[in-house]
């Protein structure tokens, strides 16, 4: 019994491992060369080339700082790319305006900032 137990969790852990795989094979390969040609329409409302406000925060340096001007959180992908998904405080939700692809060029750029 205790071994067709270890089995099962076995079973179970590996194919938590396959998902996960999966998962990374499926992640779009970010581009910053295209990501910056996104961020055209963020230049808007954003400077890249500084951390002065326009619009909305200056985006020099984003992911070197402490936290997001915006929410207090960590500048990481997922909080960024929640950011871009949500908008708030003025900005315009962009998670059915941009593809998947698209945000992941754009914030492989904004890593470059």
């Amino acid at each position: 019994m205790h071994q067709l137990r270890t089995i099962a969790i076995g079973a179970a852990l590996a194919a938590g491992l396959m998902g996960s795989v999966q998962q990374l094979a499926a992640a779009p390969k970010a581009d910053a060369a295209k990501g910056k040609e996104v961020f055209e329409q963020c230049a808007v409302c954003h400077n890249a080339d500084s951390d002065e406000k326009k619009m909305g925060p200056g985006l020099k340096g984003l992911f070197k700082k402490d936290k997001l001007t915006s929410n207090g959180k960590k500048p990481t992908e997922a909080n960024v790319l929640e950011k871009i998904n949500e908008g708030g405080n003025g900005m315009p939700s962009y998670k059915d305006v941009l593809s998947d692809q698209e945000k992941a060029d754009l914030i492989a750029y904004l890593k470059t900032l």
